[in-house]
C-alpha cells in the first residue's frame, strides 16, 4: 500500500520550513513521496494578493532541484481560481486507489478543518498531519477528522515573515535556499 504525503499551501515563497517539514513528514510516516501543491487563491484569504503562481512554482523547482521523493504538482494553479483542497484530494485518491494519503497542514488550520469544503468527505479520505510552531498551542482536533501531529524540525519561519524581509530590505539568508533567494532578487518578488 502506497503512503502519499501531500503538501498544500501557497508557497509564496517556499521557504526551509517547508523543506524540513515534507523531510520530516517523509520520515516519521514511511511516505513513499510528498507532494507540494501550490494553491491558485486560499479560500480563507480571498484578499490576498499572491506571486504568479509561474513564478511559485518556479522557487519551489529552484528549491526542490535534485531531489526524488519530493514531486511539485500544479494542479490547483492550472485550474485557477479558488483552490479547494477536496477537489485535488479526489484527484490523488482516483492516481493512487487503495493507498493511504496524508494531507499535511499547518497547526493554525486544525480549527478551521469543518469549514474547509465538502469536509466530511475530505475527513474520509485523509489523514491530516499537523505541523507545530514553536510557541503556538494545539488546537483541539475535529471529532471526525483522523489527526496526527509530526514531531519532527519545528521551525519558527513564516512565508509572510519572508516577504516582509524582502519588503523591508532585510536579509532572507538561511530562510530560503540560495537558488530561490537569488530568483527573489532577480524577479524583483514581494517588493
Amino acid at each position: 500500500m502506497q503512503r502519499i504525503g501531500l503538501f498544500g499551501g501557497s508557497f509564496d515563497p517556499v521557504h526551509l520550513g517547508h523543506l524540513l517539514v515534507a523531510q520530516a513528514a517523509l520520515e516519521e510516516l514511511e511516505l513513499e513521496k510528498v507532494f507540494f501543491i501550490p494553491a491558485a487563491q486560499s479560500p480563507f484569504k480571498p484578499d490576498r494578493t499572491l506571486a504568479p503562481g509561474a513564478e511559485r512554482l518556479k522557487l519551489l523547482r529552484l528549491a526542490l532541484s535534485g531531489q526524488t521523493l519530493y514531486e511539485i504538482d500544479g494542479q490547483e494553479i492550472d485550474r485557477g481560481g479558488v483552490s479547494y483542497t477536496i477537489d485535488t484530494v479526489r484527484a490523488y485518491a482516483r492516481r493512487f486507489a487503495g493507498g493511504e494519503l496524508f494531507y499535511l497542514v499547518g497547526a493554525d488550520q486544525v480549527g478551521q478543518l469543518p469549514k474547509w469544503r465538502e469536509a466530511n468527505d475530505l475527513a474520509g479520505l485523509v489523514e491530516f498531519v499537523i505541523i507545530p510552531r514553536p510557541g503556538q498551542a494545539g488546537a483541539h482536533p475535529p471529532a471526525n477528522f483522523r489527526i496526527r501531529s509530526l514531531m519532527g524540525f519545528p521551525l519558527g519561519v513564516s512565508s509572510s515573515q519572508i516577504r516582509e524581509r524582502v519588503r523591508t530590505g532585510r536579509s532572507i539568508e538561511f530562510l530560503v535556499g540560495p537558488a530561490v533567494a537569488e530568483a527573489i532578487c532577480n524577479n524583483r518578488l514581494y517588493l
